[in-house]
């Protein structure tokens, strides 16, 4: 797993092949020397928007700093002297040997994030799959329209963040947190989702596929459009409004709508059995989803509809 300690070695080896100082390199980021020293002896990371800024002026990609990246000596990093550089190096811009602007290109597929700050990231364009991420930071992050894939997910915190239209495949998640996030029109197909917190999110259209959804905190969550269809769900409570929801060729184990008023949502599957219902409402349609499932229907009261 890529560390601390591994991505200060690899800021020393840049700043020297570059043969600048770490006071040199610290008046570049408009930061002290002593925040350089921590990172190079691997004390704090820089977050990811000073990370970009050290991939520019360091003349390499943010590919370089994940654990397979590529040396600083493949990047043709200048190795004028500290005073050319000091005079031909602006503050806040990139050193580049042809005198151009060069477009930062990244990609944090494949790599063993541990321990980052993220939060506030955008723009990440479909480059951080196949990757190993545990103990992240994404809070506030622009993550949607994005396809992830075969990433392992652990104890990573997308609190607030926008997540939105993102499709997220053959996933493991566990014990992460999406507190308040925006995951409308999200698709999981494939992922398991354990130990989450889902508390306060608008889980408005979002699709949950052929996976696992267990042991997640979901209060206050919005359900509406919601589907769940060949998952397996166990140990939840679902409560609030549950409206134009679908629950297809599902499993349940030990799941509870408590004190829920469910309308116009779908229930398909063999038996409902494992499904306890506690002082919840329902229309007629759903009542009727319900009780061809065999679902123990005493803890429901049917809706009165209303008539002209």
């Amino acid at each position: 797993m890529l560390t601390s300690k591994m991505i200060g070695t690899k800021i020393t080896e840049a700043r020297k092949k570059m043969q600048i100082s770490q006071a040199q390199l610290a008046e570049h980021l408009f930061i002290s020397s002593q925040a350089v020293g921590k990172w190079e002896r691997g004390e704090s990371l820089p977050d990811i928007i000073t990370l970009n800024r050290l991939a520019e002026i360091l003349g390499v990609t943010l590919n370089y700093f994940s654990e397979n990246g590529e040396s600083a000596s493949s990047e043709k990093i200048s190795t004028e002297s500290s005073e050319e550089q000091s005079a031909e190096l602006p503050l806040g811009k990139p050193n580049l040997s042809n005198g151009k602007a060069k477009k930062l290109s990244w990609d944090m597929s494949s790599g063993n994030w541990g321990d980052a700050d993220f939060s506030g990231l955008k723009n990440l364009q479909e480059r951080f799959s196949s990757s190993n991420m545990q103990r992240c930071l994404f809070i506030g992050s622009d993550l949607s329209n994005l396809l992830l894939k075969s990433n392992n997910i652990d104890s990573c915190d997308f609190s607030g963040s926008d997540i939105t239209n993102s499709r997220i495949q053959g996933s493991n998640l566990v014990n992460n947190k999406f507190i308040d996030c925006k995951l409308n029109e999200a698709d999981f197909s494939g992922s398991h989702i354990l130990g989450g917190d889902f508390t306060g999110c608008d889980l408005t259209g979002v699709t949950f596929k052929s996976g696992g959804f267990e042991k997640n905190t979901i209060a206050n969550a919005v359900w509406n459009r919601t589907t769940f269809s060949a998952m397996y769900l166990a140990d939840l409570t679902f409560e609030g409004t549950v409206e134009d929801c679908c629950f297809e060729n599902s499993a349940f184990k030990r799941v509870t709508f408590r004190n829920a008023t469910l309308t116009n949502t779908f229930f398909k599957n063999k038996s409902l059995k494992n499904v306890k219902f506690i002082d919840c409402q329902a229309d007629r349609l759903t009542y009727e989803f319900l009780k061809n499932g065999k679902a123990d229907l005493t803890g429901i009261t049917l809706l009165i509809e209303e008539t002209e």
